[in-house]
């Protein structure tokens, strides 16, 4: 697969799962019955499926791998962190105060996921 087209799959598929996980915070915080639908259950693991085999492709495709890659490891461990975080927020926090600060901070980590791709700096603002 061409490099541009793999590298805007991926690019989308970060934007629509930070835009899913917005929505799904925000109906956290409203108690909406949204949150019990079945598409809002299955879409989000959809494309986060995409992203994470996109992201692999991208990776051996211009051969960076994060044992060698300071940035692409703080991607990946930002990335478990989100996941974790995300798991609190929308599942198993046991009181709504909880699910919603596990939330912000996930949104946190996911702007520093960001900020590290777009600099490739593991500490972003910071030279290499």
């Amino acid at each position: 697969m061409d490099y541009a087209l793999l590298k805007t799959i991926h690019v989308g598929s970060v934007a629509l799962s930070l835009l899913l996980f917005f929505i799904r915070g925000v109906w956290l915080i409203r108690d909406s019955v949204n949150l019990r639908k079945r598409w809002v259950r299955i879409l989000p693991h959809v494309n986060d499926t995409i992203l994470l085999v996109s992201a692999i492709w991208l990776a051996i495709t211009i051969q960076q791998n994060p044992i060698e890659h300071s940035w692409l490891t703080a991607k990946v461990s930002g990335l478990l962190i989100y996941i974790g975080l995300g798991m609190v927020a929308m599942r198993f926090g046991k009181t709504r105060s909880i699910r919603i600060a596990a939330w912000c901070a996930a949104l946190c980590v996911f702007a520093y996921i960001v900020l590290v791709a777009l600099t490739k700096n593991p500490i972003p603002g910071l030279s290499s």
